[in-house]
């Protein structure tokens, strides 16, 4: 009997079997023995809950939470920094602002500039996506009856500049026009900010067809007279 127990034994260290033997018996145990050696046992696949949402479902969703329809405050009179908070607030991402006197000018610092006009009515009912512009005036400027258009080249003719800002008239141009401008007083000032000067003539003449050719302004600074 122990022969058969030794041999047993003696077996088992032999073959390496990862599996325990029982010496009693000569028989494999199918408990795990502490070798040092283990198996890798692939883990379950999750199922699927009703938590778990296609990601095209999420998007739908998160569209249409971002896209829900709000009516519109009145923004005219407001600041155009506080409309644009009061906009934001409302959910209303997407906004823009304008000279509303036409000058083309930036309104680089929105604290110095006060709403004039909305291009959507204040009291109507819009997608949140929808962009707002805003016409603006400087704070020490009155507000026009309603905002002025820019100038524009539409149909190859020359538009009557006189007036408007040169940065104006030169946006209304093709971007090739090579463009002189003088000083209309005669001291022979550098027109360096051209939204703060008005054009007092031009050539060629208003409704001349355009070609490419030239441009020529005379301007003074908004506030003074052209001569």
């Amino acid at each position: 009997m122990r022969t058969r127990i030794i041999s047993a034994v003696l077996l088992c260290a032999a073959t390496g079997v990862l599996v325990g033997c029982n010496p009693e018996t000569g028989a494999t145990s199918t408990s795990a023995t502490s070798t040092g050696s283990s198996a890798t046992v692939a883990a379950p696949k999750a199922s699927a809950t009703t938590d778990d949402k296609p990601a095209s479902t999420q998007t739908k969703k998160e569209t249409e939470t971002k896209t829900k329809t709000k009516k519109v405050p009145s923004f005219v009179g407001m600041g155009l920094q506080s409309a644009q908070d009061t906009a934001q607030g409302e959910g209303f991402f997407s906004l823009k602002s304008h000279d509303s006197l036409g000058r083309d000018r930036m309104q680089a610092f929105d604290r110095n500039w006060k709403v004039c006009s909305q291009n959507v009515k204040a009291g109507t009912s819009v997608p949140t996506d929808t962009t707002l512009d805003f016409g603006a005036v400087k704070l020490e400027e009155t507000c026009p009856a309603k905002d002025e258009a820019q100038p524009s080249a539409a149909g190859g003719k020359m538009p009557d500049f006189a007036g408007k800002s040169v940065k104006a008239a030169r946006a209304a141009l093709d971007s090739g026009t090579s463009i002189t401008v003088n000083d209309a007083s005669g001291d022979d000032r550098w027109v360096l900010v051209e939204s703060n000067w008005q054009v007092c003539t031009q050539t060629p003449a208003a409704g001349t067809a355009l070609n490419g050719q030239p441009v020529t302004f005379t301007a003074a600074k908004f506030g003074e007279s052209c001569p």
